[in-house]
């Protein structure tokens, strides 16, 4: 399939990042799945469009860790930057404690936050260009996420797609989703997903503190 034959014209990084900051959903290449993205003000309606209740949060991705980190309301555990240094940029989520209008708006009534950056230049130049995306996989609820532009252009042909094609390919798996726990014996790291990167969490050490 070539641009000409998709039912909307793939869009150049500044079209399209244009786009996203004036509220509307597009999807982009990563080094895992693609991604279903929208600025984060208007991220329910990622939520509409995947046919799926918003008790699944959604995952805010930037091009930088300071971007990440603001949005968190709140200082990150120990032992963050640890876990990200083996995974960032790359297939790695952190999901970190977090408060205030983003993590409102991505995880409606909880209290963390999904943080990524992905291993993609198309998707880290769009993102240097539009600011942190809530993002998540390409797919209605229930069914396999989509893998490629041509895939997406089928199932959402009404969804605008980051230009040139084709699109880099990614591993096709979720990223690994690392998280911090906090229980009545103290806190400490937890596996939530594992996806093809392997994260050593063995050595990041436990806090007492709950």
């Amino acid at each position: 399939m070539t641009p000409a034959d998709l039912p909307t014209a793939p869009l150049a990084c500044a079209d399209l990042g244009a786009l996203l900051r004036a509220g509307h959903p597009a999807a982009f290449p990563t080094d895992t799945l693609p991604a279903l993205a929208m600025a984060p003000a208007w991220a329910a309606e990622l939520w509409q469009i995947k046919q799926r209740s918003a008790n699944k949060p959604l995952i805010l991705m930037a091009a930088g860790r300071d971007e990440l980190l603001a949005a968190l309301g709140m200082p990150p555990p120990q032992g963050w930057e640890q876990l990200a240094n083996q995974g960032w940029p790359g297939g790695l989520t952190l999901v970190l404690p977090a408060k205030g209008a983003v993590v409102e708006a991505l995880n409606p009534g909880g209290s963390s936050l999904g943080l990524r950056i992905p291993a993609c230049p198309m998707a880290l130049q769009l993102l240097r260009c539009t600011g942190p995306l809530a993002t998540t996989s390409v797919n209605r609820s229930g069914q396999p996420a989509c893998t490629s532009p041509e895939e997406i252009a089928r199932n959402f042909p009404s969804l605008a797609l980051l230009a040139p094609l084709p699109w880099p390919m990614g591993s096709g798996k979720a990223s690994t989703v690392v998280g911090w726990h906090q229980g009545e014996n103290g806190s400490c790291w937890q596996i939530l997903r594992q996806g093809n990167l392997r994260i050593n969490i063995a050595e990041i050490g436990r806090s007492e503190q709950s």
